[in-house]
């Protein structure tokens, strides 16, 4: 079985504003396998990166031009990035997009700002609202689908299957030896979300999982690396 890949959630955001141009560049000199990361739709189809669909001061940002969101400051001072500078710093490093809005109308903006990276294939998206992940996939089905998840249905088999998904995005507390079984039976992976803790951590790699994300990828990549040697 492959190491569990590492990855950095909203970036390194245990070292720098999460969802931030500092933090992506800090998960690749940490040396993140991936990021996991957030965006949202402004209301002319920028793709924006954000995790609340709110900026304190500023407005809802689906109702926001890009321009404004754009001009928007981070709590580091940083201007609130587009999704594109984001992939362009990531490089060929993995990127899971959890959509936190998209309405339909901007799929096709969604979608181009994926087709102008170099590495298509090491895209996906994920989302709570698997509606969006299934309506991705059915104009895109080449495009790489997770479902996000923070509880333990009976059968998790269905609801992948609903969206299109070939990957479980899995909060922590919820993953066992049982869950993992079922996943990978289902030819399909699971990735841990918010690990931080080593112990935490070394639970999460001796299951068996795909993936750990967490605001730290240098204690994931320790673990991982210690297991793997």
């Amino acid at each position: 079985m492959p190491p569990a890949v590492v990855l950095a959630h909203r970036g390194a955001s245990g070292h720098a504003c999460e969802n931030s141009r500092e933090a992506f560049r800090r998960a690749v000199e940490l040396g993140a396998d991936g990021v996991e990361l957030d965006v949202h739709a402004a209301a002319d189809g920028g793709i924006v990166v954000h995790h609340d669909p709110e900026l304190p001061g500023v407005g809802a940002i689906a109702e926001l031009d890009t321009r404004t969101v754009t001009r928007a400051k981070l709590p580091n001072g940083e201007p609130v990035p587009l999704l594109g500078e984001v992939l362009s710093i990531l490089g060929d490093r993995d990127v899971w997009i959890e959509i936190k809005s998209l309405p339909p109308s901007h799929d096709s903006d969604f979608l181009a700002a994926l087709d102008a990276r170099s590495f298509p294939a090491r895209i996906g998206v994920h989302s709570f609202d698997h509606r969006i992940v299934a309506r991705l996939g059915r104009t895109r089905p080449s495009l790489r689908r997770g479902i996000l998840l923070a509880s333990r249905p009976i059968d998790v088999r269905p609801l992948l299957a609903a969206a299109g998904a070939s990957t479980l995005w899995q909060a922590r507390q919820y993953i066992d030896r049982e869950l993992v079984a079922l996943v990978h039976g289902a030819s399909a992976s699971i990735i841990a979300w918010t690990a931080n803790d080593e112990a935490d951590i070394e639970r999460l790699v001796s299951l068996g999982v795909d993936g750990i994300c967490g605001n730290y990828p240098e204690r994931i990549r320790a673990v991982v690396g210690r297991r793997a040697g």
